[in-house]
């Protein structure tokens, strides 16, 4: 994509590139086509500009922010675990992803696989990922950080939750096992490049919509890792003073080596291996 180009505007159109009238009746499109429109997203986006990456990354951070705000509001009214619980933090929980997926902003976990795809392809070198992945990654924690110091006293002042629901909010994030944590961020890596391939293999917004939905859903009802979502989580917890900068620090590095390993491995690898070699 040429810096002539809006740079929110790429993605979208190959996202949505029509179907070739051979495939145009068919209910999904051929796993082949979805490589190619995943190929030209993550193309198009390792070539932006420098600025733009970064903006939309600080805006998908800030932007992501919103679950985990409506995660701790849903905690403190309903103090209960229960089945209706979880499912209904689980759909306030992807509040954020909708956000931020449907209107492109860049986020780490989706680029563990969307930029790894070129890479494999041969379009592209390890140091344009690199250089994706630091800009992408930075600019959604400084996002991260701006909104936890922006949400937590905005949320006590209006009473929609206490310090001790931050913690209750953070505790299944930091109390585990070094094992654990890095587990289940492979899981929930592993299902963000699931998103990114599904959101590209819908043919409707309202296709992508559910997926997102009901993906990223998962996350929060199973209560695994993600590193940009869950630093949110957990850097509400150390502004309202209830968790520490090192716990902070331990979850962070577990949680994005496992997001790297999920995406990039069970992903990008898996499906450009098995559609390629089709």
């Amino acid at each position: 994509m040429s810096e002539a180009t809006p740079a929110n505007e790429a993605p979208a159109a190959e996202r949505d590139e029509a179907a070739t009238p051979a495939e145009s009746d068919e209910a999904t499109k051929p796993a082949e086509t979805i490589l190619h429109q995943e190929i030209a997203v993550g193309s198009a986006q390792l070539e932006r500009p420098a600025r733009g990456l970064f903006l939309s990354a600080v805006s998908a951070g800030l932007d992501i922010g919103f679950g985990p705000l409506m995660v701790a509001t849903v905690m403190a009214m309903v103090p209960g675990a229960g089945l209706g619980t979880r499912l209904t933090i689980a759909l306030v929980y992807a509040i954020g992803f909708l956000i931020v997926i449907l209107g492109r902003s860049e986020l780490f976990t989706e680029h563990t696989t969307l930029a790894v795809l070129p890479l494999l392809d041969g379009r592209t070198t390890i140091r344009r990922v690199a250089r994706l992945w630091g800009l992408v990654y930075v600019g959604n924690l400084l996002g991260a950080v701006a909104f936890a110091a922006l949400a937590v006293p905005m949320g006590l002042g209006l009473g929609l939750f206490a310090e001790a629901d931050l913690l209750r909010m953070t505790a299944h994030l930091t109390d585990h096992g070094a094992a654990v944590i890095l587990g289940s961020a492979v899981a929930a890596g592993w299902l963000m490049g699931l998103v990114s391939w599904l959101v590209t293999a819908a043919r409707d917004t309202m296709g992508q919509v559910m997926i997102i939905l009901l993906v990223t859903g998962a996350i929060a009802f199973l209560g695994l890792h993600h590193s940009i979502a869950g630093s949110v989580e957990v850097l509400m917890g150390v502004v309202a003073g209830e968790v520490t900068v090192a716990s902070f620090a331990r979850f962070l590095a577990l949680a994005t080596v496992g997001s790297a390993i999920g995406g990039i491995v069970l992903v990008a690898g898996l499906k450009f291996g098995h559609v390629s070699q089709a």
